[in-house]
């Protein structure tokens, strides 16, 4: 624990690391966001539930639910919610924790997945694909051009949910925190560095993070989509270490100054805890950790989402 929490690697970004992202999101500011909220029954007597669409980057309509507590008055803070690894937006009805906090909750698709989970069906496709060969699943796709790499187009519709939550009259547009586990704490931890409206941030065994690390300690899956590209696409390794040197977690964690409650598992064999320790310590806000020493990927699971409630509730 000791070498954990004093673990602080060079981030390895590149000098242009900043000017990317701002032409990045310059770019898709282009697009109106173009919000739309329909009113979705979803046979909830307590929660309003909104079935959302908006403008990601390149215009690409994304897909999310919008559930708000019903009867509440005025503004109410509000989670935005990003998926692990393969999911998609699901159901309502599998989104209530914060509603029952009195936080409405936007629960954002992640383009192109959703498939592979049949109870968390996906309804975003991702119309633009990387030119490159690419290892099953999406961590390869546009991996030898960081303009065409994937995580670019998801990270900018994330940022992008966090301005459509905003836009709702029953949002408060000043406590937006946004949250998600493993592939969404990843996401989660790239908004909270780019977007200046993000209040805090809950970053559960954040995925996307140390990946030259990650992909050399773990056998596991997403990491080994990488690997296996490399063992076939021969001496592209300088390359795709250039372009995942733009979506790296350390990074981002950097340049958040708001406060941050992250959890990580000293077991978890898909984010090892040394990578989320990386991006723990560089985080330039106030940030606690929870540990959970005999835990797996999922991490402390109902005992950890009662630390953030009561986090919540502080902040609210």
């Amino acid at each position: 624990m000791d070498q954990l929490r004093s673990y602080r690697p060079e981030s390895g970004e590149p000098d242009d690391f900043d000017a990317f992202w701002q032409r990045t999101l310059e770019e898709t500011s282009a697009h109106p966001l173009d919000a739309e909220f329909l009113p979705y029954d979803a046979a909830l007597t307590h929660v309003d539930v909104h079935d959302v669409s908006y403008a990601g980057w390149g215009g690409h309509r994304i897909r999310a639910w919008l559930n708000v507590p019903a009867g509440a008055e005025g503004p109410v803070p509000t989670v935005v919610h990003y998926l692990g690894y393969g999911g998609g937006r699901g159901l309502p009805h599998d989104h209530l924790v914060w509603p029952a906090a009195g936080w409405a909750t936007l629960l954002v698709d992640t383009r192109g997945q959703g498939a592979v989970n049949a109870h968390s069906a996906g309804s975003t496709p991702d119309p633009h694909g990387g030119g490159n060969p690419q290892s099953p699943g999406f961590m390869t796709r546009g991996i030898l051009d960081p303009d065409e790499y994937y995580y670019r187009r998801v990270f900018t519709d994330a940022v992008r949910a966090v301005e459509v939550a905003r836009t709702h009259p029953a949002v408060d547009p000043d406590r937006i925190v946004v949250h998600g586990g493993s592939q969404g704490g990843g996401i989660a931890q790239a908004v909270a560095g780019l977007s200046p409206h993000v209040k805090a941030a809950l970053i559960d065994v954040p995925f996307l993070t140390h990946f030259r690390r990650a992909v050399e300690i773990t056998d596991r899956d997403p990491y080994q989509e990488l690997v296996r590209f490399l063992s076939t696409q021969h001496g592209t390794a300088g390359q795709v270490f250039r372009t995942l040197s733009y979506f790296d977690g350390i990074s981002f964690a950097a340049r958040a100054t708001v406060p941050a409650l992250y959890s990580v598992a000293l077991m978890d064999p898909i984010c090892p805890p040394s990578t989320v320790f990386a991006a723990y310590n560089h985080w330039a806000g106030p940030k606690e950790i929870e540990v959970y020493p005999w835990n797996g990927h999922e991490g402390g699971g109902s005992v950890h989402r009662a630390v953030q409630l009561r986090m919540l509730r502080d902040l609210s």
